[in-house]
């Protein structure tokens, strides 16, 4: 079955483009995407499908009977309406044709898409081609209406050939015609990679954008190509659902790694390109937290221009404010946290002056009080009541209880949505973390598969990526695991080439009765060693001046790397959580938890003393020591 997106199509859609649209979906590989009017440029073909070893194929949907047409040539088709009145429409080849080589045109101008030698250098490396599918003609219609001399029998598809329940319907023959429908010049081309469908969905559909690195322009045959490294783009799962959130409230539940926030992120995107006049409101706790959204909104907002040969861009228009809600309370609403109550009160005796903002996206949701809510729900333009908020349950540090319906008056049932797939771990890192989270969490009884309304903790399903097995490792003294990380750092970054921006140092607390600071051991081995570091969480200053592309270390507390992501994580002095003037066990199991899944590749843990969480530690590498020499002995 191949992916769609969307997954289901709106009630505009026609009877006609259902029909192909589920057939594409049940017949065609499942490396295939299907998409249904997707907005490519400023044109709107009905159904674009992309494969690894098909190309790009363009395929417009008719739903016209013989009786509908009157006369019909190579250019245009004379035909008649619902109404029974005369229209004038263009030939829906030539006008699959036009949108194939307006696709191609916008392809062609990446030169990682091009062939530079033999026979088609210059030209798409893939295939492109276009077809026409009449969805109430049958091929005799077409054969006794003499319709063949006008458009060719290569690039139509009638009814029994995309009609499953047709008896004369046969899967081979459909994936033969859909094969058919590209130019013979074409045929000579190479599998589309992974990497190739990323770079083609990020022309196309600029709203999946999560980033790229731009070189310097290349010129080629009197053209200005792109050079584009590094392309990142949303997964479908979350394209689909980035472009299915509709308008006016919204929920997003979603385990760590699922793509919460590049969902927000993308949502921003949109609604400033859809309403550039609107103010819009971007909220989440923490303070580094915020800093990083910042940057990544303004990145997935500047526009590229058609001049190629610039690297500047153009912003959305859309007035975009980000920040803490502590910050953007005292600096935007001028009220300390402490008088909240009273600005509540004031508010609802309409004795208060306050801002009003368009749309308002919350990162990091469940960390926010009910009375954080209810005033966000009072700045909220009531004619667009677009809010949308994302959390996730299981890295609720805070332990707030929020009923949405009885303290906020917003009834989110049927208006939400789940994110269950963790793409940021590895598999490995992902079974550690969820098992440790799982022993060890008061609340593992609300833990639930699926999506269902009022989940508390949504179970991960299984990370899709294998890679190194984390490292736990005891040692006698402090000072020796500060050591041993700073050896692994090196090793990351000199033999696997892991960027000093994608390293972080996790930690508990700053310091303890019983060792003054742990952070400053860090700093004088990294100094002796010349390994640049950044204290994010020295100061609330450090944190505002984050930047995750410098390259350096970070050093952070576990509480402030949500929302963050690293290749490597390496956290120390575990033995020191539970921490032991926190009496809610939960919220340094979160943590813990938080601070593991913010790992892609790699994940460090160590430890000098004893715990119930570094037992528990202990307990996972015998576990792991064991099924290795297991697999050995069986070898």
């Amino acid at each position: 079955m191949a992916y769609s997106v969307p997954e289901s199509l709106a009630r505009t859609a026609t009877r006609g483009e259902r029909l192909v649209f589920q057939t594409l979906k049940d017949c065609l590989p499942d490396d295939y995407i299907v998409y249904y009017e997707p907005m490519i440029h400023g044109k709107r073909p009905d159904l674009v499908v992309i494969g690894p070893d098909l190309g790009v194929l363009v395929l417009e949907v008719k739903d016209y009977r013989t009786s509908t047409l009157v006369k019909i040539n190579q250019e245009t088709w004379y035909l008649y309406t619902s109404t029974g009145e005369m229209a004038t429409v263009i030939s829906p080849l030539k006008q699959a044709r036009e949108y194939a080589f307006h696709l191609a045109k916008a392809l062609g101008k990446d030169k990682n898409l091009l062939r530079f030698d033999g026979p088609y250098q210059g030209k798409l490396k893939f295939r492109y081609g276009f077809g026409t599918v009449f969805t109430r003609m049958t091929q005799k219609e077409f054969i006794q209406g003499n319709f063949y001399h006008v458009i060719d029998e290569q690039f139509v598809l009638t009814r029994e050939q995309i009609d499953q329940e047709d008896a004369d319907f046969s899967q081979q023959l459909l994936m033969e015609k859909i094969f058919a429908m590209f130019p013979v010049a074409q045929w000579n081309s190479e599998p589309l990679t992974s990497d190739d469908i990323a770079s083609i969905r990020y022309h196309l559909f600029p709203e999946v954008r999560i980033g790229a690195t731009l070189g310097e322009p290349v010129y080629y045959q009197d053209q200005l190509l792109l050079s584009l490294h590094d392309i990142k783009t949303m997964d479908l799962h979350q394209e689909n659902l980035g472009k299915s959130l509709g308008d006016r409230h919204r929920l997003i539940r979603g385990v760590a790694g699922s793509g919460k926030t590049i969902v927000l992120v993308s949502r921003v995107k949109q609604l400033a390109k859809e309403h550039p006049d609107w103010s819009i409101l971007v909220l989440c706790f923490g303070i580094t937290l915020s800093a990083r959204l910042d940057q990544m909104i303004h990145a997935a907002c500047v526009l590229p221009e058609e001049n190629l040969g610039s690297n500047n861009g153009k912003e959305s228009q859309a007035q975009i404010t980000v920040s803490n809600f502590h910050h953007w309370l005292t600096s935007h609403l001028r009220t300390p946290i402490e008088r909240l109550a009273e600005l509540l009160e004031k508010i609802e005796r309409k004795e208060a002056i306050i801002p009003t903002y368009d749309a308002v996206l919350i990162d990091e949701g469940q960390d926010f009080e009910p009375e954080w809510l209810k005033l966000i729900t009072r700045v909220l333009n009531p004619s667009t009541q677009s809010l949308l908020l994302v959390e996730d349950r299981a890295q609720n540090i805070f332990r707030r209880k929020t009923s949405f319906a009885q303290d906020i008056g917003l009834d989110f049932r049927g208006r939400s949505r789940v994110l269950s797939i963790n793409y940021r771990n590895t598999r490995q890192i992902l079974d550690l973390a969820w098992d440790f989270y799982r022993s060890l969490s008061d609340l593992q009884e609300k833990v639930v598969e699926g999506s269902m309304e009022g989940v508390e903790i949504i179970s991960p399903q299984a990370s899709r990526r294998q890679g190194h097995v984390p490292i736990l490792r005891r040692f006698a003294v402090y000072e020796e695991e500060v050591h041993f990380v700073a050896k692994a750092i090196e090793k990351l970054h000199q033999q696997y080439k892991v960027p000093f921006s994608q390293m972080v140092i996790l930690y508990r607390v700053k310091g303890t009765s019983q060792f003054p600071s742990y952070v400053e051991p860090i700093q004088s081995v990294f100094k002796k060693r010349g390994i640049p570091y950044y204290w994010v969480t020295e100061s609330p200053q450090t944190k505002r001046n984050f930047r995750m592309q410098e390259e350096s270390i970070k050093i952070c507390t576990l509480d402030s790397a949500k929302g963050l992501d690293f290749q490597a994580v390496f956290i120390v002095n575990v033995d020191s959580m539970p921490f032991y003037l926190e009496k809610n066990q939960d919220r340094e199991t979160a943590l813990l938890y938080i601070g593991m899944t913010r790992a892609l590749d790699w994940l460090f843990l160590t430890y000098t003393g004893q715990s119930i969480f570094t037992d528990f530690l202990d307990q996972y590498r015998e576990k792991i020591d064991k099924k290795k020499n297991d697999q050995q002995q069986t070898s």
